[in-house]
C-alpha cells in the first residue's frame, strides 16, 4: 500500500499532522502511524475548551497492539472535537486526512508551526530514501 502525505499539511516526528485554515489547525495523526498502530480500538481526546499545549499529550489513541499518547503539534484552544472517529475509531484507517481527523484547534501563535516538516520532509523521515 502506498501512504499518502499530502502536501497542504505540516508534520510532526511523533506522527500529528496538522492542517491550518486561518487561525483554526485541524490535527491528526498520519496514515504511516495508523499503519504502524494496527487495528486501532479507542481514542481518547479533549473536550471542546481544554486547552492544549504544544508538544504535551491531548489524548491517547490505543491499537491491539499499543496505547500511543497523543502529541499537540500547536498551543491553543479546542474548539472542535470528531465525535465520529472517537465512536468509530477505524475511520482513522480509512481516512486519516479526511474523515478521520481528531480535534480542531483555535491556534495561539501560528509561527509555532515553523518547525513541522513538510509532506517530503516527512516522507524521508518514515520512509528513508
Amino acid at each position: 500500500m502506498t501512504l499518502e502525505y499530502p502536501e497542504d499539511l505540516k508534520y510532526l516526528d511523533s506522527h500529528e499532522y496538522v492542517r491550518l485554515d486561518g487561525e483554526i489547525a485541524t490535527i491528526g495523526i498520519s496514515a504511516f502511524a495508523v499503519e504502524q498502530l494496527g487495528d486501532i480500538v479507542f481514542l481518547e481526546l479533549p473536550e471542546i475548551g481544554e486547552a492544549v499545549i504544544k508538544g504535551d499529550s491531548f489524548g491517547t489513541v490505543e491499537s491491539v497492539k499499543a496505547v500511543e499518547d497523543l502529541k499537540s503539534p500547536i498551543t491553543g484552544t479546542v474548539v472542535e472535537r470528531n465525535t465520529e472517529v472517537v465512536q468509530s475509531p477505524e475511520l482513522l484507517a480509512e481516512d486519516p486526512y479526511g474523515e478521520g481527523w481528531l480535534i480542531k484547534v483555535r491556534i495561539d501563535d501560528p509561527d509555532e508551526l515553523e518547525d513541522a516538516m513538510t509532506a517530503s520532509e516527512y516522507r524521508l523521515l518514515v520512509e528513508g530514501d
